[in-house]
């Protein structure tokens, strides 16, 4: 039995489009931003680079610090030998993306290859044991693309380091940035309506 007191669904999503609708204009805003500061970004690839594994290395530090700071304060737990190991780990890893960026940029470049290239092998791996199944062709698709990107990276490294984690990060914020403004162009549609 439906209670007419509260709303179905349609109507909360209606209702919820609907507000979202008068604020189009800042979604398009921010989507105009963030595609211009992709498109900078893509015009120095090397700074683009650096500046996101000091950003890397920063957070690294900070979360290295942090559970330094926990396993002090749990010293008497059975767990203050893996917080402390893990937090004197994350910390170096972030001193040394901050003191030496390039040789931060090529251990995660080299990082994002294996990971791609063991997420292809995986995903191949699945696909293999049931592909007997309908539309898992796609999931082989998948694999097969994410191995060979990861091939690809690892067979560049380390010369590929200095510009691709920079076009990755440039890559990323125009297609957000096309994203939210088609997403507020569209808002703005629904609102006319």
């Amino acid at each position: 039995m439906v209670d007419p007191s509260h709303p179905s669904r349609p109507e909360k999503l209606a209702a919820a489009l609907s507000a979202l609708s008068a604020q189009w204009g800042w979604f398009v805003a921010l989507g105009l931003v963030l595609l211009l500061l992709g498109i900078v970004a893509s015009s120095y690839v090397l700074s683009a680079t650096l500046v996101s594994v000091l950003f890397v290395g920063i957070l690294m530090l900070i979360g290295g610090v942090s559970q330094l700071l926990h396993a002090w304060r749990i010293k008497n737990w059975s767990g203050f030998l893996f917080w402390t190991v893990a937090g004197v780990l994350y910390a170096g890893a972030g001193l040394l993306a901050i003191i030496n960026p390039m040789a931060g940029a090529s251990l995660i470049t080299l990082l994002l290859g294996a990971t791609l290239i063991g997420t292809g092998a995986l995903k191949l791996w699945i696909w293999y044991n049931n592909r007997g199944q309908q539309g898992w062709q796609w999931l082989a698709f998948s694999g097969l693309i994410t191995l060979l990107a990861g091939v690809v990276i690892a067979i560049g490294w380390p010369g590929n380091s200095a510009w691709l984690l920079g076009l990755l990060l440039a890559l990323d914020l125009m297609f957000q940035g096309w994203t939210l403004m088609f997403l507020g162009f569209a808002l703005r549609r629904h609102r006319q309506q």
